[in-house]
């Protein structure tokens, strides 16, 4: 479970793993060009996710592509789904 939050904890991996979470294989080079990250820094972020456990690598030729792990415990999905939806939620200013 630590794992997973620390994979949690950084926006660059919270983004790339929005965009896998609705589904697909994303190569790396898609990533970075929707993320604006350099292809060493979104390949170690990719690395964190799936050595957490969060998503799968498959290899194609020269490139590497990741997916939503499909048989992540549902307990985990959840956390992930309710980290990605407060992500997204405007923050509330402090009264």
């Amino acid at each position: 479970m630590q794992a997973i939050l620390d994979a949690l904890s950084d926006p660059t991996r919270r983004a790339a793993l929005a965009v896998l979470w609705c589904g697909g294989e994303h190569c790396v080079c898609e990533l970075m060009a929707r993320l604006g990250a350099s292809q060493s820094r979104m390949s170690r972020h990719m690395k964190v996710l799936r050595e957490a456990g969060l998503v799968l690598d498959r290899r194609d030729a020269q490139w590497v592509r990741y997916r939503r792990d499909p048989n992540l415990a549902c307990e985990l999905a959840t956390v992930v789904d309710a980290v990605l939806a407060a992500e997204r939620r405007p923050e509330r200013k402090a009264a």
